[in-house]
């Protein structure tokens, strides 16, 4: 069973004059396992609005989404296995954080210990009976998270979770939402944060102007956008000359014994080839320099500034 499943997704906004808006395209997405799935894209790309259609707060203009098996029109028979944070919830600033979250499980008739294991997931254990007011930005967004988690749900999903988080908030997020996933729940997170994503993500889906781009592990998303690959070998110099002379731009590593040599991934076969033919044989041949952020700018066409 598929924990997130969208086909064709298309969503449009009429206007009164002109063409309608398409915000989403014709977009794919399948999710089948737990774990922490990256949703990114430029500002406008339609992010906000697939999460919206997955959550049934919007219809499609076309296509189908299940999420956990039923169709979003069905939402209500899987509604208590998904928790959602769209946008941050209102606390009341003097009310403490345990008592904000037991007025939001007294709502939903959850029971209490519900939020006392909310409140430990997230890591506000001895600081539940303080102020809403006295937290730290990463601390009031950890208590939203735990919102999130009264329903103990199998799919959590996070818009812009550490937006507006300084550097420590981050980590904190970060951490959590590791911890969340090694406890066998599925995450989907839309992020700016590129970096975080790196780090926090085992699948990545890139979208732009609401049309699927990539997807993949950051690493199989890093290094088949690489254009630069390092060679380690025996005779550095030696090796060098076998390239050049088979037509490759290289030059000699700053690393002992290695050669950077400027094409991607694709070309491995045909540099083993050639420095096999030599006699010469690599002990090492790795992709090198990417990152996500310059992945997601050359996949999206973007040249920098924010992203959202």
């Amino acid at each position: 069973m598929s924990v997130i499943e969208a086909t064709g997704l298309r969503k449009e906004y009429s206007r009164r004059r002109g063409e309608p808006i398409v915000a989403v395209d014709n977009l794919d997405l399948h999710i089948d396992s737990p774990g922490v799935y990256g949703f990114l894209g430029p500002n406008g790309s339609g992010k906000t609005t697939t999460i919206r259609c997955l959550l049934g707060l919007i219809r499609p203009t076309q296509g189908s989404v299940r999420i956990l098996g039923e169709d979003v029109a069905d939402l209500h028979q899987v509604i208590d296995r998904v928790g959602a944070l769209v946008e941050s919830p209102k606390f009341f600033p003097t009310f403490s954080g345990k008592k904000n979250l037991s007025m939001f499980a007294q709502v939903a008739q959850i029971d209490d210990a519900a939020v006392d294991q909310a409140i430990e997931t997230v890591g506000l254990a001895g600081r539940e009976g303080d102020s809403f007011a006295s937290y730290s930005l990463g601390m009031k967004q950890r208590l939203a998270v735990a919102a999130t988690l009264l329903k103990n749900p199998d799919l959590i999903i996070l818009d812009e979770p550490a937006n507006g988080l300084d550097p420590a908030g981050i980590v904190e997020i970060r951490q959590l939402i590791r911890q969340l996933a090694s406890d066998g729940k599925t995450i989907f997170v839309s992020s700016h944060q590129l970096g975080e994503v790196q780090q926090t993500c085992d699948v990545v889906t890139i979208i732009t102007n609401g049309r699927h781009v990539q997807t993949g592990s950051v690493a199989e998303l890093v290094n088949s956008n690489s254009r630069t690959m390092r060679a380690t070998i025996d005779d550095p110099q030696g090796a060098l000359a076998v390239l050049q002379a088979a037509g490759f731009t290289a030059r000699l590593g700053e690393a002992p014994d290695t050669i950077d040599i400027a094409v991607g991934p694709e070309h491995g076969a045909t540099i083993t080839h050639h420095l096999a033919a030599a006699g010469r044989f690599l002990r090492a041949l790795e992709p090198q320099g990417a990152t996500l952020e310059s992945t997601f700018l050359e996949l999206t066409g973007q040249t920098g500034g924010e992203l959202r």
